[in-house]
């Protein structure tokens, strides 16, 4: 039955900056439909762990875990702190994500460093880790969060933009390898969200290309219309989805 192929108990799900907005509604949109979460948060210690509350409510097992990943070693740091309390995850979503608003002549080799690190340097990490362990039990799934900005980038967000475009990239590489060995990778890329992040501060642009960034459907979107496509490419009825990049974005990358 369909209900089924969206069941995730005994399934455990890693969530990177899951403390709040997306990577929060995919945690508790995971964990609705059975799966024990790990949540991991950068900062906001008290954020992460209502979190955990929230999905210990439902009747779900969590766990919540801090890391930096724009630190060096920091995907090898948690991989054996899972490990030392056997927690081998099945469905890692990576989600954390850095973005540094300037302008492109303002950018520094610092602003440059910190997004390629935290952005794709550690996705590959991650990857590099946690799916050995889905190839040997035959079954797994890994979703990145990219964003709009792959086919619309922000005049101000240079770096962040080539980032999520890197990533998109390397997940059909990844996928292409592994396609026929149980374990899909999928990129989600969101448009505008209701999240925090859209209170940070961003250089203003021509109003010529504003324009080109408007939202088709008049509004924004929630981290909740992301967590549905996220239960999807995560659970078994996302097993004939792999390498595949998904727009959440009411239009935008149209």
């Amino acid at each position: 039955m369909l209900k089924e192929q969206f069941d995730l108990h005994g399934k455990l799900a890693l969530v990177t900056g899951s403390s709040q907005g997306i990577g929060k509604g995919i945690a508790l949109g995971l964990a609705e439909f059975g799966a024990e979460v790990i949540i991991l948060y950068h900062s906001g210690k008290k954020e992460a762990e209502q979190v955990g509350k929230e999905i210990k409510e439902m009747g779900q097992k969590a766990h919540v875990f801090q890391c930096d990943l724009s630190k060096a070693h920091s995907v090898e740091k948690l991989y054996k702190s899972l490990a030392s309390q056997k927690l081998q995850p099945d469905i890692v979503v990576i989600n954390a994500s850095v973005q540094v608003a300037k302008n492109w002549d303002d950018m520094t080799d610092k602003d440059f460093d910190y997004q390629v690190s935290t952005n794709f340097k550690a996705t590959l990490n991650l990857f590099q880790k946690f799916i050995p362990s889905m190839l040997e039990k035959g079954w797994g799934r890994v979703l990145t969060i990219g964003s709009v900005q792959q086919e619309k980038p922000h005049p101000a967000m240079i770096v962040y933009a080539a980032t999520k475009a890197a990533v998109d990239n390397m997940v059909r590489n990844i996928a292409m390898q592994i396609a026929d060995q149980g374990v899909t990778v999928n990129n989600l890329a969101p448009g505008v969200i209701a999240t925090p992040r859209l209170d940070e501060p961003v250089p203003e642009i021509d109003e010529r290309i504003n324009q080109r960034m408007m939202t088709p459907v008049g509004d924004v979107g929630q981290p909740l219309d992301c967590a549905a496509m996220a239960l999807l490419l995560c659970s078994e009825a996302g097993k004939f989805i792999t390498g595949q990049n998904f727009y959440v974005d009411g239009g935008m990358s149209l």
